[in-house]
């Protein structure tokens, strides 16, 4: 990818500039355009062709434009001598989608009420994988979804360092739960950061240690191009403490909203980069505990980095916009609730067809002699009929022995909904070739 277009020098104001601005307001349809790129906050480089043609220059717009950004715009100052500092604003998009994830995400969508409480464990556990494995993909873990996620289903060893990477994800995100009602502190950093790297780092003897130089760089994996150098190893301690206090203070004398603290968070972990890797991986996963512990338990279903990693280029360019002008986050910002919004669409569909589903559950117990378990497995095959299941992946989900699994199965094989096969000393079970004839016999019954 390529750096951001770098923006343009501010205009000197002469004579001329009064004259410019006077035209600028008299021109109602150039001011509703303006005004509309501001609803989206564009950055220079879509500003600028946004405005080619008009009657005043882009240069002179986009002065226009970030000076009134700068007077509406939120201070941030977080630690000594301005090295960090930064500014953001809320735009209306921004206001539209907070409303929607506090009405939401504390529990009126709530999944207990969608989901018995066996199937809403299992979608925690399937959304959990989900995280883990797009936001180790989003750092270049090669693994595919499928065999990942087949991977942590089945709780066999990762073979390789991306499905390592992957593992430790998805043990950090069920870590997470754990510390939410502790306050945040440079130790627990480093304990999240060392379950999301270990045994995945060149230097085993960085995992869950703060760099102690200036070697890191983020730049270009193909050309090596510099995009960024983080601030100087001697300021981590104090700047860790001034991200702790964000994390933890709850007496702002100028309210923020929570999902955008977390969100600065979440960006601060990158900006900083206190790792000399795992800083990406490590600021998402600090994302959910923050809003695990201000209460909003539904971001555990939601798949946020799996919609970030279907633009990754849009991730990044989001970090560097706002850094490239003058530490304004609301680029970061924006992008980040953006993707939230789609997760939350996302899951209100999962659970609709969930919905969906669990019409078709009792019909199966009444029309065959499936226990309730069984007709669940024949659910999964009905939406992935190539799916193979084993033993110990139908246990850890269902949350039962292995010997109940077992029994399930190989019921499943005598009432003719399922087939095995055996490879080694895995038992595969799978769709039989009768199985959606006996799945359409059934619910029509």
């Amino acid at each position: 990818m390529k750096k951001p277009e770098p923006l343009p020098t501010p205009p000197k104001e002469d004579k001329n500039t009064f004259k410019t601005l006077v035209q600028l307001f008299g021109d109602a349809a150039l001011m509703t355009d303006i005004a509309e790129a501001e609803r989206r906050h564009l950055y220079w480089d879509k500003f600028k062709y946004k405005f080619q043609g008009r009657s005043i220059a882009p240069e002179f717009l986009w002065f226009y434009v970030r000076n009134a950004r700068r007077v509406k715009a939120r201070r941030l100052d977080l630690y000594k001598d301005k090295l960090l500092s930064f500014q953001y604003s809320i735009t209306d998009q921004a206001l539209r989608h907070l409303h929607e994830f506090d009405l939401n995400m504390g529990g009126v969508l709530g999944t207990d009420s969608v989901l018995p409480e066996r199937q809403n464990q299992r979608l925690l556990i399937s959304t959990q994988m989900e995280e883990a494995i797009a936001s180790s993909q989003i750092e270049g873990a090669v693994a595919t979804r499928e065999v990942a996620k087949r991977m942590l289903m089945a709780g066999r060893a990762p073979r390789d360092h991306s499905e390592r990477m992957i593992l430790n994800n998805y043990l950090t995100m069920r870590e997470l739960v754990k510390h939410k009602h502790e306050p945040l502190t440079p130790e627990l950093i480093c304990h999240f950061h060392r379950l999301i790297t270990g045994g995945t780092l060149k230097n085993a003897d960085k995992e869950g240690v703060f760099r102690d130089n200036d070697d890191v760089v983020v730049e270009d994996a193909t050309t090596g191009e510099e995009f960024y150098r983080p601030p100087a190893h001697k300021h981590l301690k104090g700047m860790l403490k001034a991200f702790c206090d964000l994390a933890n203070a709850d007496d702002d004398k100028q309210f923020m909203h929570p999902i955008v603290r977390g969100i600065i968070l979440h960006f601060l972990i990158g900006y900083i980069h206190p790792f000399v890797d795992g800083n990406g991986r490590t600021a998402r996963a600090l994302f959910y505990w923050y809003l695990l512990k201000r209460g909003y338990w539904l971001v555990e279903f939601l798949t946020i980095s799996r919609i970030i990693l279907r633009s990754p280029s849009e991730y990044a360019y989001a970090y560097l916009h706002t850094e490239y002008d003058e530490n304004d986050l609301t680029y970061f910002i924006d992008f980040n609730l953006n993707a939230m919004n789609k997760a939350m669409v996302a899951l209100k569909e999962h659970l609709a067809r969930k919905m969906e589903e669990r019409r078709k559950l009792p019909v199966l117990l009444n029309n065959t002699s499936l226990n309730s378990r069984q007709a669940e497995v024949v659910l999964w095959l009905d939406q992935e009929p190539a799916r193979m299941l084993t033993i110990k992946e139908v246990s850890n989900a269902m949350r039962t022995a292995l010997q109940t699994a077992r029994t399930d199965l190989n019921g499943m094989v005598a009432e003719g909904f399922l087939d095995k096969r055996v490879v080694g000393k895995t038992e595969y079970f799978f769709a039989s070739p009768n199985f959606a004839l006996k799945v359409k016999d059934a619910v029509r019954s």
